[in-house]
């Protein structure tokens, strides 16, 4: 530390000479005419006619022979060389910008483009202007990004030094512009529902609690837009979606994070196979689109997005993988082999969440290409329609992709009796311990009475989908600014 101590006092006296010469080290504006990438683009033509233009960017290296010196600036677009030359900006602003200049400053360059004797694209410097005096330099002059902890605190410099992951999140907002374009044209309006919420519901997570002052009033951060998305149905509304933040107050891993984006949507006269097949066709849409394939690489393997999809049905992976015939065990020997696996289990959690919990561990690893799971027993989501045909089982699908869970979709509920009775069953198992249970909504059943059409319904965390498409471990890696453990000072 006592060396960047050094480096900033440093930097400070070159902002305070700035000053004494009359320039602003922070101006509040450019004269910028071109972006590096513009430049470059056009710089047969700009070069040809000697067209002057000014450029503005982040000094990235800076090399000095003489009475020359090269550097490179980078803005959002690009990467350009610049040169200066003591004859051409005269011998006092020449050795003005050697002394006050610094890597890491943004800076403005007014300039004609050239190429030097190696071919290179080049912009010579006529006049020069300190947009942004960097008082702390870039890692690279003291120790570097080793510590990938820091870098996911330090996104910004991630972002200077790792173009690999400035693509990433470019990937990651061209997939919800696609997502966005396809639901459009499937005639699905966006929506925004509330974040803070009387009453927390739609999923099986713990919540993130407050209080409003200004009301006296205990609310919840969503975890998740469901019940109010389902309002809108019953209001009239046929196709709904919306992108937003969740917060969930669970561990933290490579696939999950307190607050997250998710995307749902609610499709009135639909079933979960009609949703099935809109997947297939949404997922087609956002590779094409954004990949030009529907093959990509993840984890070193191939995977292929053609549908149709394989549809397998969950009891059949228990009975498979982990050996277990679903309908014939009770609570207590599916818990003996949760816990021989080393499954940590809440007081009150039922049958259907310690097989989901077995399913995770020894089934769901081993699906990797894109695969629905379809109909999962009765109990496993209080939200879901149980099937007309077998009543022990819901109208459900998870889509899985790389062994991770990226969609959990299913026929909605819309019997107002069945969903307080069992809302009644959830408030049982909270109250015997279980955390993550489904909370009594009143307000929400009193809206179903007014009828709610047969619908189905659709949720995607939006940072898997990503972490999946761009070939990356960890959420961490695709969230810009993920949840991180406060950095202890020594």
């Amino acid at each position: 530390m006592a060396q960047i101590d050094e480096i900033r006092k440093r930097r400070l006296e070159k902002l305070k000479a700035l000053q004494r010469a009359g320039f602003s080290p922070y101006p509040p504006k450019t004269k910028r005419t071109h972006t590096i990438e513009e430049a470059l683009f056009c710089f047969s033509k700009l070069s040809k006619i000697k067209k002057e233009l000014v450029l503005a960017g982040r000094m990235r290296a800076m090399r000095t022979h003489g009475g020359a010196t090269f550097c490179n600036i980078e803005d959002g677009t690009g990467s350009l060389q610049i040169f200066l030359r003591k004859d051409r900006v005269g011998p006092k602003s020449y050795q003005f910008f050697l002394d006050n200049f610094d890597i890491g400053d943004i800076i403005e360059v007014r300039g004609i483009l050239f190429r030097t004797k190696k071919g290179e694209k080049t912009l010579e410097v006529a006049d020069f202007k300190m947009l942004a005096k960097s008082l702390l330099p870039l890692p690279e002059k003291w120790h570097g990004l080793k510590d990938i902890e820091e870098r996911y605190r330090k996104r910004y410099l991630d972002l200077i030094f790792n173009p690999e992951i400035k693509k990433k999140f470019k990937i990651r907002s061209a997939i919800i512009k696609e997502i966005r374009n396809f639901l459009e044209k499937e005639g699905f309006l966006e929506v925004e529902t509330p974040i803070l919420q009387p009453i927390y519901g739609g999923a099986r997570a713990r919540p993130f609690k407050t209080h409003l002052n200004a009301l006296d009033l205990d609310l919840y951060l969503r975890i998740s837009p469901e019940l109010y998305l389902k309002r809108l149905l019953i209001g009239g509304f046929e196709k709904v979606y919306e992108i937003g933040k969740c917060f969930r107050n669970e561990g933290i891993d490579r696939a999950h994070n307190p607050d997250f984006t998710m995307l749902e949507f609610y499709w009135a006269y639909a079933d979960y196979k009609d949703m099935m097949r809109l997947t297939e066709r949404m997922f087609s849409h956002i590779l094409k689109k954004v990949f030009g394939s529907l093959k990509i690489k993840f984890q070193r393997k191939n995977l292929d997005f053609k549908t149709p999809w394989p549809r397998i049905e969950f009891f059949q992976l228990l009975r498979k993988y982990a050996k277990i015939d679903y309908q014939s065990q009770n609570r207590d020997t599916l818990l003996k082999k949760a816990k021989e696996l080393g499954l940590q289990i809440e007081k009150g959690e039922p049958k259907s969440e310690i097989a989901d919990k077995i399913y995770k561990k020894i089934c769901r690893p081993k699906i990797f290409q894109p695969t629905f799971i379809i109909h999962h027993p009765l109990g496993f989501q209080p939200l879901a329609k149980a099937s007309e045909k077998n009543p022990e089982v819901l109208e459900s699908f998870q889509l899985i992709v790389g062994g991770m869970e990226l969609v959990n979709a299913f026929s909605e509920l819309n019997d107002p009796l069945e969903q307080k009775r069992r809302f009644k069953e959830q408030e049982k198992l909270f109250q015997l311990g279980w955390k993550e249970a489904q909370r009594m909504d009143k307000d929400f059943i009193e809206a179903l009475e007014h009828g709610m059409p047969p619908a189905a319904g659709f949720g995607m965390g939006i940072d898997r989908l990503v972490l999946v498409l761009t070939n990356s471990k960890n959420l961490r890696e695709v969230i810009l600014f993920p949840t991180m453990r406060p950095k202890k000072n020594n």
